[in-house]
C-alpha cells in the first residue's frame, strides 16, 4: 500500500507539471497569433501577402478569354483608324493579354504584326527561337508617342499558355506601348479552308488538300478573314533576329507603287530554279528561277508586308485566288510546290510581278545553305549573296544566327 501511495503521488506531480507546461505553450501560441493579428497592417509578413493576392487578382483581370467580337484590351475602342478587331467577328477566341499595363487608348495608331505560334509547347527549339526573336525586337524597338505595337499570335491552347508566361519576361524591358492578342488556330483554319482548299494540292507537301495545312495559307487570304478596319499587317516567322527598329519595317508600306498588294523579299537559294525545272527545260530562255538581279528567283515568306486594303481592292489578285486560275497557272508553269503561301506568291509573281514590292534582302537575310550542298553549289552564291545592311536575320532550316 505504501508503494501504491508513492506511485500515485509521483504521477500526480508529473500530471501537474505537464498541465503547467501545456498552459505555458498555449499562452505563447496565443501571443504569436495576437502579434500577427493586431499588427497586420504594420508588419511585412501580412502586407506582402496582401500585395501578392492583389497582384494575382490584377493579372486575372487582364487575362480575359473572350470572343473576337469584343476587344478586351482597351477601356474604349471607338475612333481608332486601324483598331483591327473591334466589333468584328473574326472567329475563335482571343485574349486581351497584356504582360504589363500600357496606357494605350482608342486614339493611338496601331502597328500590327502577326506570328504563327503553334506546337511551341512541344518544341524546345521553337521556344529558343522565339526568345531570340522577341528579345531582339524589344532591344531595338522604339515607337513614337501615341503609337502601339500590336502583336498577334495564332496559337493552340497549350502553346498560348506557354506564350503568355514567356512574353511576361520577354516584354518586361520594352520601351514602347504594346498589346498582345492570341487567336485560336482551329477557328482561323475553319474560315481559311474553304478559300484555300483548291490551291493546297499544288503547294502542299502531301498529295491532297489537308484541313490542317490550310493555316499555312493564312497570308494568302487574310484580307478575307480580318475585319476591314485592319488595313495593314506584317507577318513574321519565329526564327528571326532583329537588328534594327521594327517600326522601320512598317515604313516600307509607304514605298508600295499603286496596285502593289504585298511586300516580300526574294528567295536567297536556288529553290525555284529546282522547282520550275520542267518549265525551264521547255523554255530555255526564261527568267523564271534565274538569280538576281535580272532573274526571277521567287520569294521567301519569312517577312511579309500585307496591305490588306490593297488586297481587298485588287480585282487581279482576287481573280488569281479562284481555283480555275490557280490550276491554270500551275499547269502553265508545270509547278508543284510544298511551301504553302510562299509557293503561291512565287508562282503568281512570275506572271504578275506588279503585285509585289521587293523588299531589300537585308529585311529578310536568309541564312540557310541547304541547296549549296544538294546539287547547286556552282550557282549558289548568285542567289545567296546580299549586299547592304542586314536589318533582320532569318535562321531558316535551323541555321544558327550570328551574334551581334
Amino acid at each position: 500500500m505504501g508503494i501504491l501511495r508513492l506511485v500515485v503521488r509521483i504521477m500526480g506531480r508529473i500530471s501537474t507539471f505537464r498541465s503547467y507546461q501545456f498552459v505555458l505553450l498555449l499562452a505563447a501560441a496565443l501571443a504569436v497569433v495576437a502579434f500577427y493579428y493586431f499588427g497586420s497592417e504594420r508588419q511585412n509578413f501580412s502586407t506582402t501577402t496582401k500585395r501578392i493576392k492583389q497582384t494575382q487578382a490584377s493579372h486575372n483581370t487582364n487575362r480575359n478569354d473572350a470572343d473576337l467580337t469584343v476587344d478586351t484590351r482597351l477601356p474604349h475602342t471607338a475612333g481608332s483608324e486601324e483598331q483591327g478587331w473591334e466589333g468584328q467577328d473574326v472567329g475563335g477566341e482571343s485574349e486581351g493579354f497584356r504582360p504589363r499595363m500600357v496606357d494605350s487608348d482608342a486614339g493611338d495608331r496601331r502597328y500590327h504584326a502577326l506570328m504563327m505560334f503553334t506546337k511551341v509547347d512541344k518544341s524546345r527549339s521553337l521556344q529558343d527561337k522565339f526568345k531570340v526573336a522577341m528579345l531582339s525586337m524589344v532591344k531595338h524597338g522604339r515607337f513614337q508617342e501615341g503609337e502601339v505595337l500590336v502583336l498577334h499570335f495564332v496559337s493552340d491552347p497549350t502553346s498560348k499558355e506557354l506564350g503568355e508566361r514567356m512574353l511576361q519576361e520577354f516584354l518586361l524591358d520594352a520601351m514602347f506601348k504594346y498589346e498582345v492578342l492570341f487567336h485560336d488556330v482551329v477557328a482561323l483554319t475553319q474560315k481559311l479552308f474553304p478559300i484555300v482548299e483548291a490551291m493546297q494540292k499544288h503547294f502542299s507537301a502531301g498529295s491532297g488538300a489537308y484541313y490542317s495545312d490550310a493555316i499555312f495559307f493564312l497570308s494568302v487570304a487574310m484580307h478575307h478573314i480580318m475585319p476591314e478596319s485592319l488595313t495593314r499587317i506584317v507577318q513574321l516567322d519565329l526564327d528571326l533576329k532583329y537588328r534594327t527598329n521594327i517600326r522601320d519595317l512598317f515604313q516600307e508600306f509607304d514605298q508600295f507603287p499603286p496596285g502593289t498588294v504585298i511586300g516580300i523579299t526574294r528567295e536567297m537559294q536556288p529553290v525555284y530554279r529546282h522547282t520550275f525545272w520542267q518549265y525551264r527545260k521547255e523554255n530555255p530562255q526564261t527568267r523564271v528561277g534565274e538569280p538576281p538581279p535580272d532573274g526571277l528567283p521567287g520569294f521567301n515568306s519569312g517577312v511579309m508586308l500585307l496591305n490588306l486594303g490593297a488586297m481587298r481592292a485588287s480585282a487581279l489578285y482576287n481573280e488569281l485566288l479562284e481555283p480555275s486560275n490557280v490550276a491554270k497557272l500551275a499547269d502553265q508553269y508545270r509547278f508543284r510546290g510544298h511551301l504553302g503561301d510562299q509557293d503561291f506568291f512565287t508562282m503568281i509573281g512570275m506572271e504578275h510581278p506588279e503585285l509585289f514590292y521587293s523588299l531589300s534582302c537585308g529585311w529578310n537575310r536568309q541564312l540557310c545553305t541547304w541547296w549549296r550542298d544538294h546539287g547547286y553549289g556552282d550557282v549558289f552564291q548568285l542567289y545567296y549573296r546580299c549586299g547592304g545592311p542586314v536589318y533582320i536575320y532569318h535562321g531558316n532550316c535551323n541555321t544558327p544566327i550570328p551574334d551581334d
